[in-house]
């Protein structure tokens, strides 16, 4: 499993449009093959602050997604937003289980 965690900063005034790009392509990701979850959120201790946590069965399909016009169109509306260059931390992971 490869979980994905991407961290980045908006211009304050535009962090909810950026956050409204990420829900818009939400459900087309999530229905990508390999996706077990795709979390975009804003953080509460930095009023610049989005992220996404990413959860793919394989780094194979995190790639694909990668490569997807999802994440291209995604992208060319994030980039004019962003403070900062994003960053992000991808992990090689391992379930070890799932409480409910």
């Amino acid at each position: 499993m490869l979980i994905a965690h991407v961290r980045f900063r908006a211009i304050e005034e535009d962090r909810q449009k950026a956050l409204d790009a990420l829900m818009a392509k939400a459900p087309v990701i999530r229905a990508m093959k390999g996706c077990l979850a795709f979390v975009p959120f804003l953080d509460p201790t930095d009023r610049q602050g989005l992220g996404v946590l990413h959860e793919w069965q394989s780094g194979e399909d995190f790639a694909a997604y990668a490569a997807s016009a999802a994440f291209v169109e995604t992208a060319s509306i994030l980039r004019p937003l962003m403070a900062a260059a994003p960053i992000s931390r991808r992990f090689d992971a391992r379930l070890i289980e799932t409480l409910n």
